[in-house]
């Protein structure tokens, strides 16, 4: 088994913390996504859509989404269990899991690719094509962000973490959710305490605190 990586990427980073939080060891390749690495072979052949992380397996099988890298660790090291324990527990981390990854990650996500500066001609991910940036998307992915973080602030005022008593991967996801408001100049600390007192928590733990 093998994890194909880049380090400062969003996604790569979901998985990082994931694999610290299990405290397991994955032999790990960096391909340097800014100069096209993956889009040289072997990597286009592994992974066609050419986004990472992507995990290659003993026979050679592609697993090539975050959270579909983070399902497989959980079946093979299910200690500790970031995706629940019972069918109460995997629901409600699912649900929140997939309200952060929907309202939140993917919208913020595709506002700082329409923004930055440095994600010019690839505004989507695994690409390079001649598609401008757009400000529609910054400020639509910045409204959508901003709605999600509203809603949750309430939530985060009464819950140690996202989705119940224990630390889950619903945690990883809603941090770095969180943390792509940063680019954005959006100011989490005058506008969602909560949130922004959950993230500091989140920061002190180790596997965040790299």
């Amino acid at each position: 088994m093998k994890l194909f990586d880049f380090e400062p990427a969003a996604n790569a980073q979901r998985v990082q913390v994931f694999i610290r939080e299990k405290d397991i060891e994955i032999p790990t390749e960096q391909l340097n996504v800014r100069e096209g690495k993956q889009f040289l072979e072997p990597f286009t052949s592994m992974n066609p859509f050419h986004c990472v992380p992507f995990l290659e397996l003993d026979d050679g099988t592609v697993i090539s989404e975050s959270i579909s890298i983070c399902r497989y660790l959980e079946e093979i090291y299910p200690n500790p269990a970031l995706f629940g324990t019972t069918a109460e527990t995997r629901a409600i981390i699912d649900m929140w899991l997939r309200r952060f990854e929907l309202d939140g990650f993917i919208p913020l996500l595709h506002a700082v690719r329409n923004h930055a500066e440095n994600f010019k001609g690839r505004v989507i991910p695994g690409t390079r094509t001649d598609l401008p940036q757009s400000p529609e998307m910054v400020a639509r992915g910045i409204e959508m962000g901003k709605m999600l973080l509203e809603r949750v602030e309430p939530h985060m005022a009464d819950n140690e973490f996202v989705a119940g008593s224990r630390f889950s991967v619903a945690d990883i996801t809603a941090f770095f959710t969180v943390k792509l408001t940063r680019p954005l100049e959006i100011d989490i600390n005058s506008l969602y305490p909560a949130v922004a007192a959950w993230m500091d928590r989140m920061s002190k733990r180790k596997a965040f605190n790299i």
